[in-house]
């Protein structure tokens, strides 16, 4: 019966009509599409007399977002799907290969995760200083298994014991170089390292590896045909990470110097990626998302924990300047490096980590692009074809024909005011509206 059903399902035609299309890189002419099962058949063109017509009038149609800097869980895979965040893009975590595996068997109504596995970091360093001293499950973890089906609390049990499985410490070249390797066998879809001395996390003297043992790092994931992404809040650790040959910033640096300029030319000259998460700097100086938390279209869909945690912030570094970080996303803009969205955000709410949420901080940092000075389509760009295109996910991002059908809906046109974003009227993964 399950197969009948998926079968038909395959079948399934339907066309979204009268409706504004951007599609990953601009607005298009063309006014609908149709979707046969988890594809897109076609944008304009005949509409198959057997489809089922919806009317977007007054709407725009949106590819699925992308979240490019994540830390996730099912309940926050749940959460990014409702507003219309199709992948997310987990960067130190247990969402490999083998993590989907174990955690999303039988699990349909969540969006699409690739993972870098657990990132490379000095032992006691970054991210340690965010985590609990003892071994124990954290209180807010204990919160959320409360919540969950005991499908999914197995689950996530499972996962859990196996990110705390005891990691092999990573202190020589050769250990860096089997770190890869290790991730690798657990289906790692990119690398991560940190480069992470704790100032701008409220923890200085965080320790750092050696440049030797990251290069071997970055060399080994890239003979192995993989991307690395790096950690990095200061333009002193941006610079090493662009030195060792990374291919993207998982961070925007907070600081500017007076090198910046040269820095910015070095990001440029190297073809990398910056993934400033924006609503993270805003949060370490010590901005809460209050306004965010606000808005109907934002609460009606998140729990009251992450309302809370939206309404904090790090601040962590509070002697930082929001007008420092919006100056060097622009510069880098401008020099054409490719920016992506990410948010940074935890896998469940955690008191520390204030000011965001899954998929919602995706709508905010879209927001905070544009005030610095992003155009509403370059925004959209970054949280739509780019990343797919620098992260290889050649099957979403566009609305084009033979991509996946991960879709968005929206009331407005957020083409010309981005907050349009959030007014979200529908979403369809791999053509199943949820």
């Amino acid at each position: 019966m399950e197969k009948d059903v998926q079968n038909a399902a395959s079948e399934t035609v339907t066309a979204i009509t009268n409706v504004r299309i951007f599609d990953g890189d601009q607005p298009i002419a063309a006014r609908h599409i149709v979707m046969k099962g988890a594809s897109i058949l076609s944008v304009g063109g005949d509409i198959p007399a057997e489809a089922t017509i919806i009317d977007g009038e007054r709407a725009t149609l949106l590819p699925g977002l992308i979240d490019a800097h994540v830390h996730t869980s099912i309940g926050g895979l749940r959460d990014a799907l409702k507003f219309g965040v199709t992948t997310e893009l987990e960067m130190n975590g247990d969402f490999t290969g083998r993590g989907r595996e174990i955690q999303l068997k039988n699990v349909n109504d969540v969006a699409d995760v690739r993972s870098a596995g657990t990132a490379i970091t000095a032992p006691g360093g970054h991210p340690d200083e965010l985590l609990p001293d003892d071994d124990e499950i954290p209180e807010f973890v204990l919160r959320e298994l409360e919540k969950l089906s005991e499908e999914d609390r197995e689950a996530m049990l499972a996962a859990y014991a196996h990110d705390h499985e005891e990691i092999p410490q990573v202190t020589t070249v050769e250990e860096a170089i089997k770190h890869v390797q290790n991730q690798m066998e657990n289906g790692a879809d990119y690398i991560k390292i940190m480069i992470e001395e704790g100032t701008v996390m409220g923890a200085p003297g965080l320790p750092v590896l050696s440049d030797e043992i990251l290069r071997a790092a970055v060399e080994e994931a890239h003979a192995c045909d993989k991307i690395v992404v790096a950690h990095v809040l200061t333009a002193h650790s941006s610079q090493t990470a662009i030195d060792l040959g990374v291919d993207g910033l998982a961070h925007l640096f907070i600081d500017r110097p007076e090198y910046t300029s040269d820095l910015v030319q070095a990001i440029v000259d190297s073809g990398a990626f910056v993934t400033p998460c924006l609503v993270l700097n805003s949060s370490i100086i010590g901005n809460p998302a209050s306004q965010l938390a606000k808005d109907i279209r934002v609460n009606a869909k998140l729990s009251g924990d992450w309302i809370d945690i939206l309404n904090s912030s790090f601040h962590t570094f509070p002697q930082g300047d929001m007008a420092n970080s919006f100056r060097n996303v622009m510069d880098l803009h401008r020099a054409g490096v490719d920016i992506l969205v990410g948010t940074d955000v935890a896998p469940v709410p955690v008191p520390n980590l204030g000011g965001l949420a899954h998929g919602a901080s995706v709508h905010h940092e879209l927001q905070l692009l544009v005030e610095a000075g992003f155009t509403p389509i370059e925004a959209l760009q970054s949280a739509t074809a780019k990343p797919a295109r620098r992260f290889g996910l050649h099957d979403r991002g566009r609305i084009v024909e033979g991509a996946r059908a991960d879709l968005v809906l929206v009331d407005g046109d957020p083409t010309t005011n981005i907050s349009d974003t959030l007014s979200i009227q529908a979403v369809w993964f791999k053509g199943v509206q949820q």
